[in-house]
């Protein structure tokens, strides 16, 4: 059993991989701004605005994981709040790579978040890691991000970075809002209704960190998505029927979306068609390869 340190924690994919790495006897240690943490787990303390850490967590951490950054829909981007989303990414890594060297403790691996914001919006392109990467600041952010990651590689630690999809949960991220119209009996779609989204259960994101962070021949980046994304419309359509409701569904027309969330509506408006096919041929076995089931499941347990 291996000791985890997982920075960014007490983010939606943190509480829940935190609970799984425990079900399975390791022990999960937390990198955190506050000094005592409710999350029921050892915690260090660190700043990564500011470079500091406390070594010690390195020193016990058989493997790293970095969750740590700002929310990307948290609030407008204004200047400032781009700077913070890439300084926030770009600063945790490197001060994880500085604490390795300076205590000169390598971990057995690090197993970083990245996103498939990387390439952009791509309309019905079909994307594999070797994709080219695309415009906006979803993509500058992750570019910059992965410039990071790559320096932990470099300095020679076996690094995994998973580009993240569309994390389906009843707990936060998308999802949990998706679900406040819906309960009401209509759905909302944004825009067209037909850009991609590639899609992933919270519970088979965390099983990838725990693969990556089992099988030592894995290296570099790999897409972290469901195999059969959907459309924008059709994940609204799916909700609503596993919520046994009449699947009506409304649009929000980009202009409106623009006008109330500015360029920030790419999040919800660009296209992105993924393929998984790399993990999957690294060993990966989804527990919830379809919408429908992963939607059922994750309403059933409250996941």
């Amino acid at each position: 059993m291996a000791s985890v340190l997982i920075a960014g924690g007490s983010g939606l994919i943190g509480r829940r991989l935190s609970v799984m790495l425990t079900e399975q006897g390791h022990c999960v240690m937390l990198l955190s701004r506050k000094a005592n943490s409710d999350a029921g787990f050892t915690t260090f303390t660190w700043h990564p605005a500011e470079g500091k850490i406390d070594h010690q967590a390195i020193r016990q951490a058989d493997v790293i994981i970095n969750l740590a950054g700002a929310g990307i829909a948290d609030t407008h981007w204004t200047p400032t709040r781009k700077r913070e989303i890439i300084d926030s990414r770009v600063q945790s890594t490197r001060l994880l790579l500085e604490s390795i060297q300076c205590t000169g403790h390598n971990p057995r691996c690090y197993l970083s978040g990245s996103a498939i914001g990387i390439y952009g919006d791509r309309g019905e392109e079909f994307l594999d890691e070797y994709a080219d990467s695309g415009a906006g600041f979803l993509a500058e952010s992750c570019l910059a991000w992965e410039a990071a990651i790559r320096e932990v590689a470099n300095a020679g630690v076996r690094t995994v970075a998973l580009r993240i999809g569309i994390v389906l949960s009843t707990q936060g991220g998308a999802l949990e809002k998706m679900l406040i119209p819906a309960r009401l009996g209509a759905g909302v779609y944004f825009g067209s209704g037909r850009q991609w989204y590639s899609w992933i259960h919270i519970d088979d994101v965390c099983r990838m960190f725990i693969h990556a962070m089992e099988q030592e021949y894995m290296t570099g980046f790999y897409n972290a998505v469901a195999p059969n994304p959907v459309r924008n419309k059709e994940l609204v359509v799916a909700l609503q029927r596993a919520l046994r409701l009449p699947p009506i569904v409304l649009p929000a027309p980009t202009p409106v979306l623009r006008l109330a969330m500015g360029e920030m509506a790419d999040v919800v408006l660009n296209s992105t068609r993924v393929t998984s096919q790399k993990i999957s041929d690294a060993g990966f076995r989804f527990e919830h390869p379809h919408l429908s089931e992963a939607l059922a499941d994750l309403l059933a347990r409250k996941l």
